[in-house]
C-alpha cells in the first residue's frame, strides 16, 4: 500500500494488525489521491471516498464523521452497490482475500465474533447470506463489531423478508455505522 510510510499500524489484542491509522494533520496533508486511498479503507464507494478527501481539511476527528455522515446521505444506488461490493460476506473474509485486500484487516477485525462461533451457526450464516443475495442481490450487510455470530445470524433471520427498498435503506445506514466505526478507528484522537 502506498500509505505504509505515512501510516501507523495499530495492533488489537492478539498482536495482529488491524487498522492503519495516522493523525488529522497527517491525513489533511496527503497528496489528493492518497487521501482518496485512506477513505476507500472506510468506505469502498469511489464517489464517496473522492468526495472526502475534497473536503479536507479537517480541524477534529468529529468533522470528519460528521463529514462522512452527511456525504453517505449524497450518494445512490450505485454507490451503495460500490460500498457494499468491498465486504466479505459475514463469515467469510478470508475467501475473499485477493478483492478485497483494502479493507481485509478492518473487516477481519470487525467480524471476529464469528473466529469463535459453532459450526452450526457459521454454515447457517452461510446459508442465509446466500439466501440474502439471491433476493436482494448484494451481500447482507451488518455492523458487525460487538455482535456474536448468533446475533448476526438473528439479524439476518430479521432482515431476509424485508421489502428490497426498506432492506437497502437499511443496509445503507448499517454502511455508514461501519465508515463511522472505520474512521474514528483508522484517525488518531485529536
Amino acid at each position: 500500500m502506498f500509505l505504509d510510510h505515512l501510516v501507523r499500524k495499530r495492533k488489537n489484542d492478539r498482536g495482529n494488525t488491524r487498522y492503519w491509522t495516522m493523525t488529522l494533520n497527517q491525513l489533511n496533508n496527503l497528496e489528493t489521491a492518497a487521501a482518496t486511498a485512506f477513505f476507500l479503507q472506510c468506505c469502498s464507494a469511489p464517489r464517496w471516498a473522492t468526495a472526502m478527501a475534497g473536503q479536507r481539511p479537517y480541524r477534529l476527528r468529529s468533522e470528519v464523521l460528521q463529514a462522512a455522515a452527511d456525504t453517505w446521505q449524497e450518494m445512490q444506488y450505485a454507490d451503495f452497490m460500490a460500498a457494499f461490493d468491498g465486504h466479505p460476506k459475514i463469515g467469510d473474509p478470508a475467501s475473499l482475500k485477493e478483492k478485497y485486500r483494502n479493507t481485509l484487516a478492518t473487516a477481519s477485525s470487525e467480524q471476529s465474533a464469528v473466529d469463535v462461533a459453532p459450526d452450526q451457526i457459521l454454515d447457517d450464516l452461510a446459508e442465509y447470506n446466500q439466501m440474502y443475495e439471491k433476493r436482494f442481490g448484494y451481500i447482507f450487510i451488518v455492523c458487525a463489531t460487538g455482535k456474536s455470530a448468533q446475533e448476526m445470524l438473528a439479524i439476518i433471520k430479521a432482515r431476509i423478508n424485508n421489502d428490497p427498498a426498506s432492506e437497502l435503506e437499511i443496509a445503507a445506514a448499517e454502511q455508514a455505522n461501519i465508515s463511522g466505526i472505520r474512521i474514528n478507528n483508522m484517525i488518531e484522537p485529536d
